[in-house]
């Protein structure tokens, strides 16, 4: 399409917004998942299977798994057999946009594995490009083709005309060293129809992703936001969180409305385990050890018609986190996801769901 969604009137939903549909990847690559995957895959379908409690959910499976996806996971759930390179569904997958008569358009980014030649974690992503109008086709919406890179765990929308992002990676020279900060925002008012951005310095501490905003924030409603807070001064991610409670404090949103922050408790810190980064096939440009430091967050979550489904990270965090998710949504189901397996890919369950609006 050559026209933008802003000039044909769609916009971004807030993920507190009715859902239709939910679309995961099914985890295979040994490079980035240990133990061939068996691990990771394991806890992909427990997800699944308690979030198909609340929505239609969609799998991306390469076919030659299709058989094994399917004896894992509920009959209900949707299997689509289909290429890609890595089960990352919100970075790969589209955006999708809607209008006031309720129609729905997907936003295609371009996409080069978080960094590219520069830092990018894999040499080749041909087939993660092509998801987002695959998904696009199978729900039988129009596509726009975004001219600049982006990530869908890059951006929260609040649904009523704010956005929400991170200098670290949007201004990354690994995503559109081309672009200037203003260019960049002008390109994000044309592809959501947003009208203010909020922009965070920093998000978690060695985050692969170049600090995307979905690990460190989470809009619970307009006005509104969960960001993972550090109670350590010593730990890296103490000054981090800071800065980014200072921005948020300072803040008005599209609305004129303060910013509401419910501060997360920070997991652990965690970190990778010897047994399990020797489970990994380790490719030089995405190599794990032992002692790697996890950028574990509680604000990598999913909001789903009536559920927030949270990664159980740290036993003694998991409890806190629930509390504080429970009184930002009162009349939400809390759910914990046993999610140690996907953090060591390198992301959460936002990050591995794109969610398709009602």
């Amino acid at each position: 399409m050559l026209t933008t969604p802003k000039a044909d009137q769609f916009w971004m939903p807030g993920e507190h917004s009715p859902q239709s549909a939910v679309w995961l990847a099914w985890p295979t690559r040994p490079d980035n998942w240990r133990d061939n995957g068996l691990p990771a895959q394991a806890a992909f379908a427990h997800f699944i299977e308690r979030l198909a409690g609340y929505v239609t959910v969609k799998l991306a499976v390469l076919p030659e798994y299709e058989a094994q996806a399917r004896s894992m996971l509920p009959s209900a759930v949707e299997i689509i057999p289909m290429a890609y390179d890595d089960a990352w569904m919100r970075d790969i997958g589209p955006t999708m946009v809607i209008n006031e008569a309720g129609e729905k358009r997907a936003v295609n980014w371009q996409f080069n594995a978080w960094g590219g030649e520069l830092d990018g974690l894999y040499d080749d992503w041909s087939n993660d490009e092509l998801v987002a109008k695959l998904v696009a086709a199978n729900e039988g919406v129009e596509c726009y083709d975004a001219p600049f890179i982006l990530e869908g765990g890059s951006i929260h929308s609040d649904g009523e005309g704010t956005l929400y992002t991170t200098e670290e990676c949007l201004l990354h020279p690994s995503r559109n060293p081309d672009l200037s900060r203003k260019q960049i925002e002008s390109l994000l008012k044309d592809f959501l129809s947003v009208e203010k951005i909020i922009w965070l310095p920093l998000g978690v501490f060695n985050d692969e992703t170049n600090g995307h905003i979905d690990n460190i924030l989470h809009v619970v409603r307009p006005g509104e936001v969960l960001l993972a807070v550090c109670d350590d001064e010593n730990d890296p991610q103490y000054a981090i969180s800071q800065q980014a409670l200072k921005v948020l404090e300072e803040a008005r949103d599209a609305r004129g409305r303060k910013i509401i922050v419910h501060a997360l408790p920070i997991p652990g810190p965690l970190y990778m385990t010897e047994e399990e980064s020797s489970g990994l096939v380790q490719p030089e440009r995405m190599e794990r050890g032992a002692n790697d430091r996890l950028a574990g967050s509680y604000a990598n979550c999913l909001i789903c018609n009536g559920a927030v489904f949270y990664p159980l990270l740290d036993e003694k965090r998991d409890t806190q986190a629930h509390a504080i998710l429970q009184a930002a949504f009162p009349k939400h189901e809390i759910i914990g996801i046993p999610a140690r397996d996907i953090l060591l890919g390198g992301g959460n369950l936002h990050c591995i769901t794109q969610q398709i609006p009602a």
